[in-house]
Order: C-alpha cells, then sequence, then structure tokens
C-alpha cells in the first residue's frame, strides 16, 4: 500500500549565461509531469521547439509553420502522452507535459528552442518514482538570471509519495519493509528514515546505483505510526506515510496504565483490528491467577474488553489479555490505576488528597470545585493546583490529574457542608474565650495592684500614730463647724 507524502523539486543551479541549463524533476509513476523550458529571448514566437530524449530520440518537435510531430514510443492507441500546451507559448514557455508517467519515462531530456538566429537548450532529469498520487502540490523552480534580470519562474505539478510499504497491511510479528524509491536513481544520494521522528538509523546510509532505499523490519507496535523518508541529493525531499500494524490496537502498547475512580464503572480494554476474529480469548490478573468473565456479545467479535461494574481498591493492578489469530497467540498487557480522595482533619481544617495507587505518570493535579443553581445549572469555581487542599465550602469537589500527554483521569467526592461550618466554626469560639481570659486577668491585676496600694499607705500611717490621731481630730472639727454654719 502506498502512502501519502510529499516531494519537492531539486535544482541545479546556473552557468554564466544567465540561463538555466539543468534541473531535477520528481513525478509519480501514472501520474502527470511537466518538463520546464524557456525561451531565453524577450520575443519567443514563432519558433521552433524540439524535445528529445538521451538514448531514445525526438518526444516531441514543432516546427515554425506548426507543424507537430511525436516519436513512435510516445503515442498509445492513437492518443499522445506528451503536449507542449500552445497557450504558453506567447510567454516563451515551452514545457513538455508527460501523461500517465511510466517508469522507463525517467531519464535525461533535452529541450532545443530556435527563434531566428538565437538557440536555447536546457536538460531536465526526471525522475519517477512508485507511489500513491496526494491532492497536494509539488513545485519545481528555476532561478532565470538573463540581462534583464527576469523574476523567478515557477512551474507545478502533483506531489507523490517515496514510499511503499510490503505487505500493505502487515500482522503483528510479520516481516515487512518499506521502500523508498526514485527511477533512475542518482549517484551518491543518501536516505535517512525516521520512525515517529526518531531516526531508525544513528547515521544516513549512502545508496549509491541502486533503485532505491530499502528498509526489513518486524512489525511490531514500536514501528507502528509515522514512517519518513529523507532523502538527499542537493537537496532534501521528504515524504511521511503511517504504517498501521493489524494486531491488538487498544491498548496500543504492553503496560499502557488504564486510569478509573472507585466507586465508578469502567472497561479494560482489549480490541483487536477490526478485520480480526480472535477465538480463545482470555482476560486475566496477573499474579493471582484470577480470570475475568466476558461478555457473551463481545467474544465473537474483534472487541474482547472487560467492563468493571464498579471499581474497588482491590481492582488496582497489572491486567492481561491474548486471543488466537490465523494461529498466532497476540498478548497485551495493561495496569489499572484506582484514583480515590481521602479526607482527613489537620488543626481543625477539612483535608482532601487526590491518592492514585500508582503516580508515577502523574504531572499535576488540579481541584475544580462546583455548585448549583435552584434551576441545577452547574459552574465552576477557581481551579486549585495542589495534591491536598483544605477547602474552606462544602459541596461537589473534582481532582483531575493529568500526564505529559495531557488528561489522564479524575475523581470526585461530596465533602458536607456542616463538617466545613463546624470546623469553621470552631475558630471564633476559641477565640472568644482567649478575649474573655484576658480581660478577667487585666481586671484582677488592677484589683491586686490596687489593693497592695493601699496596703502599703495603711504601714506608712500606722508608722506615726499621732500624726493618725491629728488628722482624725482635725477632722471632727471640721465636721463640726459645717454642722453650725448649717444651723445658723
Amino acid at each position: 500500500m502506498f502512502l501519502e507524502g510529499f516531494v519537492t523539486g531539486m535544482i541545479f543551479f546556473l552557468t554564466p549565461g544567465g540561463r538555466c541549463e539543468e534541473m531535477e524533476v520528481i513525478a509519480e509513476m501514472g501520474s502527470k509531469a511537466v518538463l520546464p523550458c524557456r525561451c531565453g529571448i524577450k520575443r519567443c514566437d514563432p519558433a521552433a521547439i524540439t524535445w528529445t530524449k538521451a538514448g531514445k530520440g525526438t518526444v516531441w518537435r514543432r516546427q515554425t509553420s506548426g507543424l507537430q510531430y511525436w516519436g513512435s514510443n510516445w503515442v498509445e492507441g492513437g492518443t499522445q502522452r506528451v503536449r507542449c500546451p500552445h497557450s504558453a507559448f506567447v510567454h516563451g514557455d515551452y514545457g513538455l507535459q508527460i501523461n500517465s508517467v511510466k517508469v522507463e519515462d525517467g531519464g535525461v531530456y533535452s529541450c532545443r528552442v530556435v527563434v531566428g538566429g538565437h538557440i536555447t537548450g536546457r536538460q531536465v532529469m526526471l525522475r519517477v518514482i512508485q507511489g500513491k498520487k496526494q491532492n497536494s502540490q509539488l513545485t519545481t523552480f528555476c532561478q532565470y538570471q538573463t540581462k534583464l534580470a527576469r523574476k523567478l519562474k515557477m512551474t507545478t505539478t502533483d506531489v507523490f509519495s517515496l514510499v511503499s510499504i510490503s505487505p500493505s497491511s502487515p500482522m503483528w510479528g510479520d516481516s515487512m519493509s518499506a521502500t523508498c524509491s526514485v527511477t533512475p536513481w542518482p549517484n551518491g544520494a543518501s536516505v535517512k528514515w525516521m520512525v515517529n521522528n526518531r531516526p531508525l538509523w544513528s547515521q544516513p546510509r549512502s545508496t549509491s546505483n541502486k533503485p532505491g532505499s530499502v528498509v526489513k523490519e518486524r512489525a511490531t507496535e514500536k514501528v507502528a505510526g509515522n514512517w519518513t523518508c529523507v532523502f538527499n541529493h542537493k537537496k532534501e525531499a521528504r515524504t511521511t506515510a503511517v504504517l498501521s500494524v493489524r494486531g491488538i490496537v487498544q491498548p496500543p502498547k504492553d503496560d499502557t496504565k488504564v486510569y478509573a475512580a472507585v466507586g465508578s464503572p469502567m472497561t479494560l480494554p482489549c480490541v483487536f483490528s477490526p478485520d480480526l476474529n480472535p477465538t480463545s480469548t482470555v482476560f486475566e490478573k496477573t499474579g493471582v491467577g484470577k480470570t475475568l468473565a466476558f461478555s457473551r456479545s463481545l467474544q465473537t467479535s474483534s472487541d474482547a474488553s472487560v467492563p468493571i461494574q464498579e471499581v474497588t481498591s482491590e481492582d488496582q493492578g497489572k491486567y492481561r489479555c491474548a486471543g488466537t489469530v490465523q494461529g498466532r497467540r497476540l498478548a497485551r498487557t495493561m495496569q489499572l490505576v484506582v484514583a480515590k480522595i481521602i479526607q482527613s482533619k489537620k488543626k481543625g481544617s477539612v483535608g482532601l488528597t487526590c491518592q492514585l495507587s500508582d503516580a508515577s505518570e502523574v504531572t499535576k493535579y488540579e481541584w475544580v470545585h462546583a455548585t448549583y443553581d435552584l434551576n441545577g445549572t452547574k459552574s465552576d469555581g477557581p481551579i486549585l493546583k495542589e495534591q491536598t487542599i483544605y477547602p474552606e465550602h462544602g459541596g461537589e469537589w473534582t481532582c483531575q490529574y493529568y500526564g505529559k500527554e495531557g488528561f489522564l483521569g479524575n475523581v470526585t467526592t461530596q465533602v458536607l457542608t456542616q463538617l466545613i461550618s463546624s470546623q469553621s466554626g470552631q475558630k471564633p469560639s476559641n477565640k472568644g474565650v482567649v478575649i474573655g481570659l484576658s480581660v478577667l486577668l487585666v481586671i484582677l491585676l488592677l484589683i491586686l495592684a490596687q489593693t497592695y496600694k493601699n496596703h502599703q499607705r495603711r504601714k506608712r500611717v500606722f508608722r506615726y500614730p499621732a500624726m493618725e490621731t491629728i488628722v482624725h481630730t482635725v477632722s471632727n472639727e471640721r465636721e463640726e463647724k459645717e454642722k453650725s454654719r448649717v444651723k445658723a
């Protein structure tokens, strides 16, 4: 099967005459190719044009009178495979259009344009590849440097794939080959293969005078994905194709982690390629020898997954699914990671911790508080990015956990509003007790201070009894005088 890709045109540089003497065009077998050729002077029409191929003679020829001739090898069933669009002649464009390109069409073509006494020559290398035509474009270009300093000229053809895969859809464990071919293969060309953006070889391999680069591998999940052929010959051309390996497609590889929340339903995946009908399927928990029951409707299809109605903490661990396809035993292992939320109390606060049975692939946590209005409309509050939080509000709290490649799973819990309120209400009552005791202590200290002052005053007075008598007498006399004044 040929897969999609793209190829870019490759350029040879200019000679001192200011005209592009050579260039390369890459086209796919069965497609249309355009070999560029332009007149080297300002006024080119009428002109005599001759296209030839090295070793094959004339391909197409047109005289100044307008008569055209085709080589015998370029006519099939009365239809010419080559032509030069007359509408482009007025612009000095005498490009040769080849329809239904064949592998043997590859080679060196020469264009000769004669206008009066002026002769312009061009050479174009056509390289033919085997692939599937795609809906994209290949642009080949040649920079013309004439005395008039003409602008960049462009010639456009279709874009094609360089890569072919055999067999077209290999089974897991089969031998497969990938071919990157161009005809004719240029001397000194190098090819580097990339699989999922990683080099297949540590260094590019030089493959001179060979029809293509062939890679043979064993079809496994490691080679499934994007295959890129990097073809380098003076300029680089890349094409990427997708290789799918038939077998167990879900989980995509061994030891895949599957995440689920405690109390929620989930399905342990074991899905074969759609065209496969496995037999003797088995799903078991490794280490304990526990075999899981299949749904009868699933056993007769390519889906051998096992549903779990309600996940518990005991369900965590490693599982293995297997089935026989075309006499070959295929198996895949996976790990079920169970997530739950642990509630705790610390210093009068309620804590929520997002706990996973295996958090080795988790890179961050996010907590979301959901609230509902009277109409049942849900709204999310601010996101908290910690594994453990101490919420100030009750209700629905969801922990979402993420890995390097994005979202992994989530787990939800309900926090009682009364619990949050009671815990938060304890804080102001404790403060009130402390404040009350502090005020009482201050009052007691003031009373003690005043009592101490009175005691000290009495001690000073008792040292002089006569003084106390005099003071008492004077006080009595003053009171008597005031009474007498009132009576008078």
